[in-house]
């Protein structure tokens, strides 16, 4: 009988995916990835060589996904909120990326495969950048920042669920309840023009002359409003 290698690789990217979000990959090893998975350690490294190989892989694969599940929505910047909602919902179904990558971050070191993902969110910066140019989105805003306070915005309920549970009292196991409380965020327009306008004063004059700051509270408005 022949050997289904896709489906034992697979089986041991889905087995490393769940180690490595729980443990981190110095919190685990080879030899339990293997078990966890049910195949012999040796074909683990035959396929995907040492423990790093491996990690990076995984992170990689998992970004990818994200990527292409954005993609698959259609969501474009002409709606931005649309844009961070779809990324919002795959972290809500995917919570083991955000966790990946503060392992990553944890683990100091090189990124994984970090030139093709920097020119990825280079791509995103630029495409945010036409937006301006073309009056879709504020000019005023460096498109750089921009992409990481969106990203910063859909993955940060996932990636501290502890602080959003003490913060709001949503249940961090059940995504469709955290999305319930953002989305009466966004429809309280009362409460929106509040918060960006304390917002924005707040982090201006706590950083007065600062020009990151500046941005981050025309951004902390224009997110609310």
């Amino acid at each position: 009988m022949a050997w289904d290698t896709e489906g034992t690789r697979r089986r041991l990217k889905e087995a490393a995916t769940a180690e490595f979000a729980e443990r981190g990959p110095d919190g685990t090893t080879m030899a339990r990835i293997a078990e966890r998975a049910g195949i012999n350690k040796e074909r683990l490294y035959k396929y995907f060589g040492d423990k790093r190989a491996l990690f990076e892989t995984v992170l990689s694969d998992e970004l990818d996904k994200l990527a292409a599940s954005v993609a698959a929505t259609g969501a474009n910047l002409k709606d931005i909120g649309e844009f961070a909602g779809h990324t919002f919902d795959y972290h809500a179904a995917h919570p083991e990326l955000a966790r990946l990558l503060l392992w990553e971050g944890l683990a100091g070191g090189p990124p994984a495969d970090e030139e093709n993902r920097t020119a990825h969110y280079r791509q995103k910066v630029a495409a945010f950048a036409t937006a301006q140019r073309d009056g879709v989105l504020d000019e005023g805003l460096d498109p750089a920042h921009v992409v990481f306070v969106l990203i910063a915005l859909a993955a940060w309920w996932f990636s501290v669920p502890q602080l959003a549970h003490m913060l709001t009292g949503a249940d961090p196991d059940d995504p469709a309840e955290l999305a319930d409380a953002l989305q009466r965020l966004h429809t309280d327009g009362a409460l929106r023009t509040r918060l960006a306008a304390a917002g924005e004063s707040t982090v201006r004059a706590r950083f007065d002359g600062d020009v990151l700051a500046a941005e981050m509270a025309a951004l902390f408005r224009e997110a609310l409003t």
